[in-house]
């Protein structure tokens, strides 16, 4: 007897966005296609960290202004635990900070939530095959650079700079990171030697301007 040959597993999505309606109606929309599966649906960052690893998905459509844990944070805590999760920025938020910053946290996309349906889908196929995907709105707001010279931050110093400018101390930072006191303050002096700035007042003037506390909630 000649067995069928099997079928391509489905990709296994996770949909976290803190709109019930908006992530109802993505999933309704990739449920039409064979070759995705929605397997959670979460409300906040901090439901995705906890859940990540029993899901186990390969591609999360993430939202980045959410409650708990925003989307920034929750992408870098979620590529620790599962670092070959795809992760796919799905926002309102067309700025070129917004873009640059997802996509510095580690994520593998970014979609702007007023795209046609079927480019979420070419979107998960990109990072499927291992690519970048920008929709159109997100490439046209990322421009040129205009270098100024200083050496960029990393990843951390970036999420470091997040937790100080929103108000929360070394000790506190370090808590929330599960990493020492001494670590984040190498990183405060490293992030202020490359900023150029001398005062926390700073970091977090800095932090506003540059759109680092956009999409997370932080009421400054």
């Amino acid at each position: 007897m000649t067995l069928a040959p099997d079928t391509p597993p489905r990709t296994k999505v996770v949909i976290v966005d803190d709109h019930p309606m908006v992530a109802e109606g993505i999933e309704a929309i990739l449920e039409t296609y064979d070759d995705l599966q929605v397997i959670g649906r979460l409300c906040n960052g901090r439901e995705l960290v906890e859940q990540v690893e029993t899901l186990a998905p390969d591609v999360i459509l993430l939202d980045l202004n959410m409650p708990e844990i925003n989307g920034l944070s929750a992408t870098e805590m979620v590529l620790e635990k599962c670092p070959d999760t795809r992760i796919l920025i799905l926002s309102m938020h067309d700025s070129a900070e917004y873009i640059s910053t997802a996509m510095s946290h580690g994520a593998r996309g970014y979609i702007l939530k007023d795209v046609p349906t079927d480019e979420i889908r070419l979107a998960i196929e990109a990072v499927m095959r291992g690519e970048t995907y920008m929709c159109t709105g997100a490439s046209a707001s990322l421009e040129p650079n205009t270098a100024d010279g200083r050496e960029p931050l990393t990843s951390r110093e970036q999420t470091i700079l997040l937790q100080l400018a929103s108000g929360k101390s070394n000790k506190e930072v370090a808590a929330t990171l599960d990493i020492s006191v001494r670590t984040v303050e190498t990183h405060r002096k490293n992030i202020k030697r490359k900023l150029g700035i001398s005062s926390t007042a700073g970091l977090t003037r800095y932090a506003m301007e540059h759109g680092v506390l956009q999409g997370t909630g932080v009421d400054l």
